[in-house]
This record gives C-alpha cells, structure tokens and sequence, in this order.
C-alpha cells in the first residue's frame, strides 16, 4: 500500500500493544507499530508495521517536526524475558498466513510468535510419505504446543491450487499456520532450505540457523529425527 493512502486512513479505536498515532507533514495520522530505524537514500527512515500485518517505510522527511523528533530517539525496547524477538522470517510470514478454521483456510496473524524456533513443514496432499508423516506430527502438535509459545510450526506447500492445499489441512486436521500458496515459491527462494523433496522438516531459530533439517547434505534421513530433536530441545 502506498504510502500515501496509508497516512490518508485515520486509525481510530483502541490502540493495539506497540502502536501509536504518527503524524504525517500534511497533518494526517495512523496507528503504526515502529519496528527499527535504517538508512534510505542517506536519510533515516522508520519501518512500521500496520495493523493488517503489511509494512511501510516512511522516511524522516515524510514526517510531521514532533515525530521526526520522535524517530530520531527511537531505540528497540529489550524484549522480557520468554517474550518473543523480531526473526528473520518475519517480513515472510507477516500478512502471508492461513489457518484451520472450521472447514476451511481463513487469513490469520501470528500475534503469539514463537520465543526460539520455526518448525516449517514442507508437504503436499499429493504426496504419499507426507500422508503417512502427517498425523504424527499432528500428534507431537496437539501434545507439545498448547501453552507453549516456544515453538511454531508453519506448513509450506508444493501443492499446485489452493482446494488441494484448504482439503489436506482440513482431512489431516493441520490447525498450525500454513503460508499461504501465493507466497510459497518466494519464500522457497529467500530461505533457500536444504533438500527438495517431500516430506521435509526444517529446525530453524529466529535468526534463521538450522538446527535439524530431514536433509543432512544431500543424505535424506526423514522427517521424524527433526521432529524428535524439537522435541528433546522442548524438555530442556
């Protein structure tokens, strides 16, 4: 969304945890979430989040005096204690889910990110190894995750048309977040994982290193020794 159109929206309403209002040079304002501070085009700019889970950038010049003020003292607050840090999946997954709901994939925001790692499951409905993997991990899911925002588990699919994708989800009874089927070719290029065939589990943490992945090298071992070191990790 341009920037523009965003700062025309006046965000009226209670203020969701880490928004606040910002001030445009024209006087307009939104509800933004201010995530980091860079550099662009030699000039300070502010990464925001919306409320819809997009992103935009507005530079200090875009600015109304008192918010420019505002960006340039801006330091990211320490995260507490089991509360979760940015990762480097986040400009990935942020607006790009999908979840289990009812009969059906809805659009859904991962307000509780995970506190250490991404579990991604690369799968297909296709796939016959993967129909045979899957309840397991459905299991280890519905055992290890209630309560538990250690983890996440995100499904990245090689299925070719969202019905095949929504139909899967819904007989295997997947309720983890799923990327969504536009979003998957892309977020294949930028993570670049290990292995191309299915089923894959791949441990990452927040910064992106494997921890286990079902591939070592070129050697595939499977799906449940990543899915039984998360779940020795969990018990530590």
């Amino acid at each position: 969304m341009k920037k523009t159109i965003l700062l025309s929206i006046l965000m009226a309403g209670v203020s969701f945890a880490g928004f606040e209002k910002w001030t445009n040079k024209d006087g307009k304002t939104a509800e933004l979430d201010l995530v980091k501070v860079t550099e662009t085009g030699g000039e300070k700019a502010g990464e925001f989040k919306m409320r819809n889970g997009k992103s935009v950038t507005l530079k200090l010049s875009d600015l109304a005096d008192a918010d420019q003020k505002r960006l340039e003292e801006w330091k990211p607050a320490a995260a507490p204690a089991g509360e979760a840090k940015p990762s480097v999946f986040d400009k990935d997954l942020d607006g790009n889910l999908v979840k289990l709901e009812g009969k059906s994939l809805k659009k859904y925001e991962l307000t509780a990110k995970p506190t250490k790692y991404y579990l991604f499951y690369y799968t297909a409905s296709w796939c016959g190894p993967c129909q045979k993997f899957t309840p397991s991990l459905v299991e280890f899911y519905e055992k290890n995750k209630p309560g538990n925002d250690t983890f996440e588990i995100v499904l990245v699919t090689s299925d070719a048309d969202e019905d095949a994708m929504e139909g899967y989800a819904v007989e295997k009874k997947m309720s983890w977040p799923h990327l969504k089927l536009s979003k998957t070719e892309k977020f294949k290029k930028s993570v670049a994982h290990p292995g191309g065939g299915i089923p894959n589990l791949v441990l990452t943490d927040l910064e992106g290193k494997i921890l286990k992945s079902s591939y070592e090298g070129k050697e595939y071992k499977g799906p449940h020794v990543v899915m039984n070191h998360l779940e020795t990790l969990l018990k530590e």
